[in-house]
């Protein structure tokens, strides 16, 4: 982009964040001005124009980020700005991901743990004593809504939003931006970069279409045909990811998907769900008990869905699940355990013994560790290998990349640290190489250096008879 562009367009972002940071600092703040005189309409005036505001700091903010990367794109320092981009994200992911998951977890048990029989006044579906922090705490859960709206709410509904606006900026800037290196496995499908990114953003739209299509039709009222029949459709789109993206992306994808049906659940359903009812409340008009249901029921439909995608979120760290011949196989077992535990947990809350849902839970993720173990009894090594022979390869195969001076057209530092310019490199890392090269063969990156399997035995050869540097 023309250099001379990029320093109009940080002129026009810089003045709009300085004049709406001033603004927001001399805005009264809301609590500091909330009375007994103001109007709700008022009140509410206040919160929206403070929400544009912060919301046009962010687009600025973002467009800075976005301006920055063209001006150094092409450069050094274009990799260390993708690096730092991708743990701020990811620190906000995981930030914003706690408070969501949290207050998932919260509201679910909540529900689950109510007391409903003991001193529950009609109008109340369940009330709850709490100790917290050091202090008591007294719930209660209205059948539908109280006879009078009271004026201050809190909203839970931006924990999920920026979870997934981070998610998918994430998802951008590790894989998007670099389709060539990570998301594109040509020996998987050959396809463009942009074939990649439009096949993973549709299918997160498809994958909500189906769902929310189920939520509405009959089927709904069989809980168990409807769990049997979604767990189903997801591990088709696990299937399907693993087919057409890498498996480490395909992972990705995965949670990506449930997490926008989760996030969809928020803004489709559950708030106006609950704005419905809260503006049938003021205007004294009947209230729909069936729009609570419904809010509720997607509710805990994210609750289930939260331990797969926490699966998803730490499996990229450990390539033995991805690594497996059948990366879908894996995703299934582990989804279907987690989500066992999520119901057996739920249960508990609710005072409901079950004493078989547990165990069979932990055997059937006890099974994603055996299925993907390593041989005990791979092929004979038939002649002791060198240090020579292994540093060949390596050189052939893995410096690109992991080198003091890597030659990689995606890397320009050596990812994680890690380097293999000489023999000692190679056996500090012995234990590592055997791991992504010989048994999950994540390594080299989608095989971009077209590692043979002769290769890979070579080195595994070595590794077992000492990794001698001799």
């Amino acid at each position: 982009m023309n250099t001379f562009i990029l320093i109009v367009l940080y002129v026009i972002y810089f003045s709009v964040l300085i004049t709406l940071g001033y603004i927001s600092y001399k805005m009264p703040k809301i609590k500091v001005t909330k009375s007994d005189n103001d109007s709700e309409e008022t009140q509410e005036i206040k919160v929206t124009s403070q929400n544009y505001i912060y919301t046009g700091i962010l687009l600025s903010i973002v467009g800075i980020l976005v301006n920055t990367y063209f001006l150094v794109q092409g450069t050094p320092l274009e990799n260390h700005m993708m690096e730092w981009l991708n743990i701020v994200i990811r620190l906000m992911h995981i930030t914003f991901g706690i408070a969501w998951i949290g207050a998932s977890f919260y509201f679910v048990f909540l529900e689950n743990a109510l007391n409903r029989t003991e001193d529950v006044r009609d109008e109340l579906a369940g009330n709850l004593w709490a100790v917290h922090g050091g202090g008591f705490y007294y719930l209660e859960k209205y059948k539908i809504a109280p006879k009078t709206i009271p004026k201050h709410l809190h909203w839970f509904k931006y924990e999920a939003y920026f979870t997934w606006l981070s998610g998918f900026c994430l998802l951008f800037v590790v894989y998007y931006f670099n389709a060539s290196a990570f998301l594109i496995d040509k020996n998987v499908l050959d396809i463009t970069v942009t074939q990649a990114i439009l096949t993973g953003v549709g299918s997160f739209v498809v994958a909500w279409i189906i769902y929310d299509q189920m939520c509405k039709s009959a089927l709904i009222k069989n809980q168990l045909a409807f769990a049997l029949i979604g767990f189903a459709l997801l591990i088709g789109f696990a299937f399907f990811y693993c087919h057409v993206f890498s498996a480490r992306a395909a992972y990705i994808h995965f949670g990506a998907m449930i997490g926008s049906l989760m996030v969809a659940n928020v803004f489709f359903v559950i708030i106006p769900a609950q704005k419905a009812m809260v503006a049938a409340g003021k205007l004294g008009q009947p209230l729909d008990p069936t729009l609570g249901k419904k809010a509720l029921a997607r509710s805990l439909h994210n609750n289930y869905f939260t331990l797969p995608v926490l699966f998803v979120m730490v499996s990229n760290h450990f390539p033995s699940t991805f690594g497996y011949e059948y990366p879908w196989l894996v995703l299934a077992i582990i989804s279907l355990g987690a989500a066992g535990v999520k119901h057996y947990l739920n249960l508990k809350e609710k005072k409901q013994l079950n004493v078989w849902i547990l165990p069979v839970s932990v055997l059937i993720l006890l099974a994603a560790c055996f299925i993907t173990a390593p041989s005990t009894n791979p092929n004979e090594c038939k002649k002791e290998v060198s240090i020579t022979e292994v540093q060949e390869i390596v050189q052939k195969r893995c410096v690109q990349c992991h080198s003091a001076t890597p030659t990689d057209d995606t890397y320009k530092v050596a990812p994680n640290g890690v380097k293999y310019d000489t023999p000692e490199d190679i056996f500090k890392k012995k234990d590592l190489i055997m791991q992504r090269v010989v048994i999950t063969k994540t390594m080299p990156q989608n095989n971009k250096t077209n590692i043979t399997e002769e290769e890979r035995q070579t080195i595994r050869c070595w590794i077992e008879q000492g990794a001698s540097l001799k």
